[in-house]
């Protein structure tokens, strides 16, 4: 990959594993939008019933969606991505995974720091941080033990100023979760805000975080979430966040367990998924199978997943 991202690694290195690793599948792919370096990482897989895909669907109609797709009908484990960004001389980080929590017993998640060293990527590397919104998927790799430390005492953390506000008492009376989310995601928010308040930048509608790195609140899966655009050169790349999920482009008005707000976050959903059939531009989003890189088409009334093809 092109100059990203500290110096320790090979400007030609496409991502590749460095030796004595244990992965035994790719955790990293790197691609270029103009002049801004993009590396997609995993963070891994959080396991969650199927319920949570489409809990306002009829059962039998997402039983067979599941069917469709060769996959399980009681668990489904969602795919969790993140993205680091150079855009000149900013390093930027785009939400930071779930985290190691030992209360959440989920081995198989909270891979990102991890991941992002094994690419020789040093956080201290890290100028600024965006987060789609304060789920605790997006915000749990900064609360592992030492990683606060390692990083730069300067780091702004960009946040829509509608996210911040909402976690300091949240709803979730909309929300379809499994017992014990709620909590978890409202004692990870909390923790969060305790140890970063210093390093908030908040935004009320957008913002440019750097040279074609422009954040964007959209609300609806929470009041806060945003996505983020990246722009140069006359290409474009959109991280969705939780905008879209993978039923999201058959099925854009199935309720996600944990929206919010499920009327709003399906318009958001549609409206997201239309303009990027219009542009043509690349998609990235949290919950997509990695990498999770590629294109919206429309078909009939829903919408088609296109991948690109790896680029090796």
């Amino acid at each position: 990959m092109s100059t990203l991202l500290t110096g320790q690694t090979d400007p030609r290195d496409r991502g590749r594993l460095r030796p004595g690793t244990e992965e035994l599948v790719p955790s990293r792919y790197a691609l270029r939008i103009g002049e801004i370096d993009v590396l997609v990482v995993s963070d891994g897989v959080l396991p969650l019933p199927t319920a949570m895909l489409a809990h306002n669907a009829d059962p039998a109609l997402r039983a067979g969606w599941l069917d469709d797709m060769f996959l399980a009908p009681d668990a489904f484990d969602w795919p969790l991505n993140a993205v680091l960004v150079r855009s000149g001389e900013q390093t930027i980080l785009i939400d930071a995974g779930l985290g190691l929590d030992p209360n959440l017993a989920l081995p198989r998640a909270g891979q990102l720091v991890k991941r992002l060293e094994a690419g020789g990527i040093d956080l201290t590397s890290v100028t600024d941080v965006v987060l789609t919104h304060m789920h605790m998927d997006h915000i749990g790799g900064l609360l592992i033990d030492g990683v606060k430390e390692r990083l730069r005492p300067d780091l702004r953390i960009h946040v829509a100023a509608a996210e911040v506000a909402f976690w300091e008492e949240p709803d979730f009376s909309r929300t379809s979760m499994p017992t014990g989310f709620p909590d978890a995601l409202r004692a990870t928010a909390t923790r969060f805000s305790e140890a970063y308040r210093s390093h908030l930048q908040t935004f009320e509608e957008t913002f440019e975080v750097a040279p074609g790195v422009v954040v964007h609140r959209t609300g609806g899966h929470t009041p806060g979430h945003s996505v983020v655009r990246l722009a140069s050169g006359g290409e474009r790349l959109t991280f969705a966040g939780d905008a879209i999920f993978p039923v999201g482009f058959d099925q854009p008005d199935w309720h996600n367990g944990f929206e919010h707000d499920p009327e709003e976050a399906a318009r958001v959903r549609i409206r997201l998924l239309r303009e990027l059939a219009g542009t043509r531009e690349q998609l990235v989003a949290t919950h997509l199978p990695f990498p999770s890189v590629g294109r919206v088409a429309v078909q009939g009334d829903a919408f088609r997943w296109v991948p690109v093809f790896w680029d090796y």
